[in-house]
């Protein structure tokens, strides 16, 4: 009798591991969109959440026309779920904090037209010099990656931080002035002062862009302007502006890359923001990472040119 309550038990357990793509399911409204999340093909997620379903003995999800739906116990089941998966990145990045020796690899994440900056600067060379143990490793990424989940180490991010898990030094100021191409210029002028742009074609800021501070100061100082173009990242807007399509603020660091664009209009100081290095607490603690910090503040010289253009 004993043994087969064992194996009746046993059969009821279900897999930890399930969890996840219930999780992602839940999040994401659907198995293909929960399959890219994970990074596993769709017929597995399906595959696990059959089976999940099978060992607790209850229905997680429905399928709707507009996509996947909890039950009343699948919403029930979910903070639990979330809860656990907190635990798990708890441990995963409580482990990292064992390993002491000034070695592996820093994950740093960063606006990708940094990447050949940094990658062709003194800044990793001497880095390399001092701990050559030590890899950086650039994580690249079309959005903000979340450091809570391990998606990455390090962040070097423009703005001020609004993730309160976060924590992080100053490093630099990130300057924003109006450009156009040489082009734009030759064939309708360049704009005198700020209110000139409503005169002018613009390249406006789109989808997750719509709430950026220059897509506001656009809606502040060229209310009427045509727009030639919308893009939904900073290397799109850049993209437009240097074909033509009108005037848009850019970072320096930036636009300062690129010989046919003009600077019109002066540093623009309601775009202005500060350059931050971040990581979350737990992985801030680790030998690796606290090197990184400490060298890049040592050695801030070397950055500073690299952010500010």
């Amino acid at each position: 009798m004993q043994r087969l309550a064992a194996k009746a038990h046993n059969e009821n357990m279900f897999d930890w591991n399930d969890l996840k793509y219930f999780l992602a399911v839940a999040r994401h409204g659907s198995t293909t969109a929960a399959a890219k999340a994970v990074g596993v093909n769709q017929s597995t997620v399906h595959r696990r959440m059959v089976e999940l379903e099978r060992r607790i003995g209850q229905p997680l999800i429905h399928r709707h026309a507009s996509g996947y739906q909890l039950t009343e116990f699948g919403q029930l089941l979910l903070p639990k779920a979330e809860e656990l998966e907190q635990a798990a990145l708890a441990i995963e990045r409580q482990t990292r904090l064992y390993v002491s020796e000034l070695s592996g690899v820093v994950r740093l994440t960063c606006p990708e037209p940094l990447v050949s900056r940094i990658s062709g600067s003194q800044l990793l060379e001497q880095f390399q010099l001092k701990y050559p143990e030590i890899r950086v490793e650039f994580v690249m990424s079309d959005g903000y990656l979340d450091l809570s989940k391990g998606e990455a180490d390090v962040a070097l991010r423009s703005g001020e931080p609004s993730d309160e898990n976060l924590v992080g030094r100053k490093i630099a100021d990130s300057i924003w002035a109006v450009y156009a191409s040489r082009s734009y210029v030759q064939q309708h002028g360049a704009p005198n002062t700020a209110a000139d742009i409503d005169r002018h074609a613009i390249v406006g800021f789109d989808g997750t862009l719509a709430n950026h501070r220059a897509a506001k100061w656009f809606a502040s100082v060229a209310p009427t302007a045509r727009v030639g173009a919308r893009n939904n990242s900073v290397l799109g807007v850049l993209q437009a502006v240097k074909s033509g399509l009108g005037v848009a603020p850019l970072p320096t660091t930036i636009a300062e890359m690129h010989d046919d664009l003009v600077q019109v209009l002066p540093p623009v100081e309601e775009l202005n923001r500060g350059w931050y290095l971040l990581a979350h607490p737990d992985i801030r603690n680790t030998p690796r990472v606290r090197a990184f910090f400490e060298f890049v503040g040592n050695h801030n010289s070397l950055l500073r040119p690299i952010l500010m253009g």
